[in-house]
């Protein structure tokens, strides 16, 4: 999920009640709700270095209690009042376990096993910015303010924000639980069909930002991807999409292909892409040479690619440049 309602969500579990058991639980939660994002600093080295180490070991679940202790001694170093070692560390590592169990719900996706194994897990179930979640954790991050402003008025006094704070954690699992759900029957809808007279191979379907009974469709047989704007609240036509057929390529492509996977940047992209879909393209320069694109169908189509990685093959194989682009 994105910066903000991992902010968020450190600020409302803190005022759920661990601000009355650790005196330090908003800066600990505020900091370990984004300490995984520390990976960020793979930036300096590039998109490539992002792309292979962002959500990399930081987000895994061996490391949740390591990062758990970076927020401790941060604010361990600015505490006035009394500090309990052991009653920080506890909030703190709640704080780090909610940043990958948020990300596991989007399209993105976390390797919550490494170093054990760099598999991929993701439930599709959210939109990277889910616009809802947004609205109820900032209502719970506003509500002791309005309730101040309020109580100002009236000659009584203000509440902590306590009881919206657990409302919204509520509705945050509840929600989630209702988008899985939702999910699932957007994807039993199109592995259902018979598309031009033959079956999917595989089926994905991806939230959007606001309206939760409203996909992305992604329907892929053995020649093409059609995508396809799901409403669940309506009916679908499997003829509806909008179709991409796979390229086939010739015995010069497959070859740049291969080359092109032996650079870190392919190899980091193909690790990370789950729905790969290749281009290939003439240059004039160098004389004879190939583009080879390959993009992930999870964050846009060939007409609107997004997550790109492409490389230049000359003739005879050498790979002139190779680069990845968001």
């Amino acid at each position: 999920m994105d910066p903000l309602t991992h902010t968020l969500t450190g600020l409302t579990v803190s005022r759920a009640g661990l601000n009355r058991w650790s005196a330090h639980a908003t800066p600990l939660l505020l900091l370990a709700a984004n300490a995984p994002d520390c990976d960020v600093v793979s930036w300096a080295w590039g998109t490539t270095a992002y792309l292979n180490y962002h959500r990399h070991i930081t987000h895994s679940l061996v490391a949740i209690p390591f990062l758990a202790v970076l927020p401790v001694l941060i604010v361990r170093m600015f505490a006035r009042k009394q500090f309990n070692w052991k009653r920080a560390y506890v909030v703190s590592l709640i704080g780090v376990a909610t940043h990958p169990f948020l990300d596991w719900l989007n399209v993105y996706g976390v390797r919550w096993f490494l170093p054990f194994s760099g598999e991929w897990v993701r439930l599709d179930t959210t939109y990277i910015v889910d616009l809802w979640i947004w609205a109820v954790l900032l209502l719970a991050a506003a509500a002791p303010a309005l309730s101040g402003l309020v109580s100002s008025e009236i000659g009584a006094r203000s509440g902590g924000g306590r009881g919206i704070a657990i409302f919204a954690l509520f509705f945050l699992v509840a929600y989630s639980g209702g988008r899985y759900i939702l999910h699932q029957r957007a994807v039993a809808i199109l592995d259902s069909r018979i598309y031009d007279g033959r079956a999917a191979v595989r089926v994905a379907a991806f939230p959007r930002p606001a309206n939760p009974f409203a996909w992305t469709g992604l329907v892929e047989t053995a020649t093409w991807y059609s995508f396809y704007d799901l409403n669940l609240l309506g009916d679908f036509d499997p003829a509806a999409g909008r179709k991409f057929y796979k390229t086939e390529p010739n015995p010069a492509e497959v070859a740049a292909a291969e080359a092109a996977k032996r650079t870190e940047t392919f190899r980091a992209f193909l690790n990370f892409s789950q729905f790969p879909f290749w281009r290939f393209t003439a240059v004039d320069e160098p004389e004879a040479a190939t583009r080879v694109e390959v993009m992930d169908l999870r964050f846009g189509d060939p007409a609107n690619p997004r997550f790109v990685a492409s490389a230049i093959v000359t003739e005879d194989g050498r790979v002139e440049r190779a680069a990845f682009s968001f």
